[in-house]
């Protein structure tokens, strides 16, 4: 048995107890069983997949991150991750989700770019008649 916790920035997604977790590192797939030695790897966006004490398998779909597996513990930190049941309905979660993100990134730097143009011209008018 081991615990997996995958870490956001703002809350902890998965906390648990599983017997397997699959990941996607920079070379390739790779699966975690409680006797696995100690391991470390980068993560790249793709699916992550656990099964559960009871043997249920879940799937997240993980941003770039990290996964540590310490002895019984395995921490994924990410910068977004989605849960879902299975993968049909991961994908719709995705896409809506990424979707609304993608929308309020956007959002940001329109933003931003005004503040950007504001404070240049600012800087211009204070050149000119300072």
């Amino acid at each position: 048995m081991m615990r997996l916790k995958v870490l956001l920035p703002k809350e902890v997604l998965v906390d648990q107890r599983v017997t397997k977790v699959v990941a996607e590192g920079e070379n390739g797939s790779f699966c975690l069983l409680p006797r696995h030695v100690d391991f470390l790897s980068a993560l790249v966006p793709g699916l992550l997949s656990f099964v559960s004490m009871g043997g249920t398998e879940e799937f997240l779909a993980v941003d770039e991150g990290i996964l540590i597996k310490c002895g019984p513990e395995v921490l994924v930190s990410t910068r977004n991750a989605v849960r879902g049941p299975n993968l049909g309905t991961l994908k719709q979660t995705i896409e809506t989700s990424f979707r609304r993100q993608d929308e309020q990134e956007e959002l940001t730097r329109s933003a931003f770019a005004k503040l950007e143009a504001n404070f240049i011209r600012r800087l211009m008018d204070l050149e000119k008649y300072g």
